[in-house]
This record gives C-alpha cells, structure tokens and sequence, in this order.
C-alpha cells in the first residue's frame, strides 16, 4: 500500500479529474479498503479540501468549490494573477500549454464561485511578449474584462501622456478585447462618438461609476482578430522591424480627423484640436513628405532625421514655388486658407517613397 502522504495525493488527483466517483470505484483504483478511502477523505478535510458525501446505493465523493482555495489560501488579487499567469503559459508557444491548461482547470475548481465567475469572464489574448513595464490595476482589468465578456457599454476618463485627464465627457465604447502589446494592456474597443475602432492603453483607463452602460450587439472587428488587428496597427506605424525610417509629430488636427487618413499610423489624442502621430516610412523624406500631406502646423517630436528632412523639404518646395514658370504672386511667403481636402490628397500613411 502506499505510504499516506502519497496516498492523498492520488486521492486529491483522482476527485479533481471527473465531477463524482463512487467509493467502490476510488477503493479500485487506489487498491486500498473503501474505510481506508473513508479515512483519507477525512485527512483531505481537515487540510481544507471541501469533499462531500454522496448519498446513493453505492455512495461516494465529490471535490466541492469551498469558501477558500485550500491548502493555500489566496487573497483574490493572487488568485487573478494566477489565472493569468496560466492563461498566458496555455498561449506561450513554449511547449507547456498543455500543463498550463490542465493546472487552470484544476484551480479553477475549487476556486470560491464568486471567484471563478470572475475569471471565467477574463480572457487575454497575448499578441506579444508581456513584460510588467506599465502596472494595470487588477479592478481595472477585471471590469474592462467583465464589460467585455458582457458585452456592455464602458463609460471611463482616459488619461493623457502627461497624466492629465482628457477634457470633456467621459469617453463611451463598445469594449471588443483585451491585448497585451508590448509589455502593455489594451482594450480594443469601437469608440461610439467617433465612431470609429481604437485601442486604449488600460493603465490610463480609469472607469467610471458606474462604469457598465447597455448592452450592445457586437460589430465585427476589422480582420476579426484582436491581436492581428493590434500587432498590425503597432508594427504599421513604424514599430520595430517593420520601416527603417519611423518620426514622432505633433499634428495640430483633430485625432478623429487625421485617423481617417493615416492609414496605418499610431495616432494618439491629445486635445480638441492638437493629436500626437507616430508614422513609419522606407526613408526621411518620405516620411516628411507623408506627414506634410496633412494641411496643419507640424511639430517634430524627434528623431533629429525627420526635422532635417522637413528642412530639406521646404528648400526644394520653395525652390519649386520661385523657380521657372512660377506665376505672379507666387512664393514662399503666399499662403491660402486651410483646405479641408488636404489629408485625401497625399499617399498612404506609412507607404512613403
């Protein structure tokens, strides 16, 4: 017979794998005495392990869900971290997804109900490494989570690089996944007043209260997959390996406006009229020349590339403008007023020459 410790263990493996075992059956398989079974059961009580007798002609047990995840106890934000940690394994690529899984399933099931309601609504779809640069708070992930899941409308103030708060109402979405990019959280959602798709970084969400709205119906994401559509965006404004040239503006243009336009750039608000671009191109002037398109005032962010090739740019355009053939009162210095066309006019964000 096998010594207790390791008796237990099997026990404990046995009324984890199916919902009910009759006693007869667990004697069988343990080859021990269905009071020896009686006995062990008792043992696993009294470490924490919620087992109940079943009434029938055979009699028998079942692991139940308890009050605590015995024989540790884990307050909620470390059993959500675990979950986490498992659900990401069970997507890794690194040959232990089916350990992964198989040891969710199993905490999961003697998780508290309140508890495993909750992380069965939290599902992550990993699009790259993650790597804790940016802290999320855990509530903040589980309600953006349970939005999602209950295809809810999510009321939250979105806070800008500086920290500020963004002015105006609070912002109002139909919440579709929550991506992991590059060590960053992202809630993919389509933004019912611009109407339009975005990804909002999750460490600058702060929900309101209450954050949940109505119930929506949901639209079809552009590819109809989270990470692709994500991945795409990032690595189609310049992300790495993707262009050899990638510059950072401050357009002063609507972000609404100039998304329409950008193709695959990253655009990011920063006020009514005022919006941060990150663009990519397969050379400096191409890049300038991309970003020019739009009819704004243009502020270089950086590299010191991108601002030499503006330079560059606007010798050959005022050379252009004062050059042969050039009209009566034409020059550098004759402007017109803004032209709402302007940004349908240029090529394709991040496809310069």
């Amino acid at each position: 017979m096998p010594k207790t410790s390791a008796r237990l263990l099997a026990l404990l493996s046995l009324l984890q794998a199916r919902r009910d075992w009759p006693g007869a059956l667990l004697a069988e398989r343990l080859d021990i005495s269905p009071r020896t079974v009686r006995r062990d059961v008792d043992r696993l009580r009294e470490l924490g392990y919620p087992i109940l007798a079943i009434k029938g002609p055979d009699g028998g047990y079942r692991l139940d869900a308890g009050s605590e995840l015995p024989p540790l106890l884990f307050d909620d934000e470390q059993a959500v971290a675990l979950a986490i940690a498992l659900q990401g394994a069970a997507r890794s690529g690194a040959g232990i997804e089916e350990a992964a899984a198989r040891a969710l399933h199993t905490v999961r099931q003697v998780m508290p109900a309140r508890l495993r309601h909750r992380i069965d609504t939290f599902q992550v779809t990993a699009a790259d490494a993650v790597r804790p640069e940016t802290r999320v708070d855990s509530g903040v992930l589980m309600t953006l989570s349970a939005a999602v899941h209950a295809r809810e409308v999510l009321r939250f103030d979105y806070r800008r690089r500086t920290g500020e708060r963004d002015p105006g109402p609070a912002r109002r979405v139909e919440p579709h996944h929550l991506v992991t990019w590059g060590g960053r959280w992202y809630l993919v959602a389509w933004d019912l007043d611009r109407g339009d798709w975005r990804t909002f970084r999750a460490d600058r969400i702060t929900p309101r209260v209450p954050a949940a709205g109505p119930r929506f119906t949901p639209r079809t994401l552009p590819g109809g997959d989270a990470a692709a559509f994500v991945a795409g965006r990032f690595r189609g404004a310049g992300g790495a390996g993707d262009w050899p040239c990638r510059g950072e503006v401050i357009l002063g243009l609507p972000a609404a406006e100039v998304s329409r336009f950008a193709g695959e750039a990253l655009v990011e608000e920063l006020g009514p009229d005022r919006c941060r671009v990150v663009l990519g191109s397969w050379s400096w002037p191409g890049l300038a020349a991309a970003l020019g398109r739009f009819d704004a005032d243009i502020e270089v962010v950086g590299p010191p590339e991108l601002r030499d090739a503006f330079a560059r740019l606007a010798r050959r355009y005022a050379a252009a403008a004062t050059g042969p053939g050039a009209g009566p009162g034409v020059g550098p210095e004759v402007s017109g007023p803004p032209t709402p066309e302007g940004p349908r006019r240029g090529t394709r964000a991040g496809a310069g020459p």
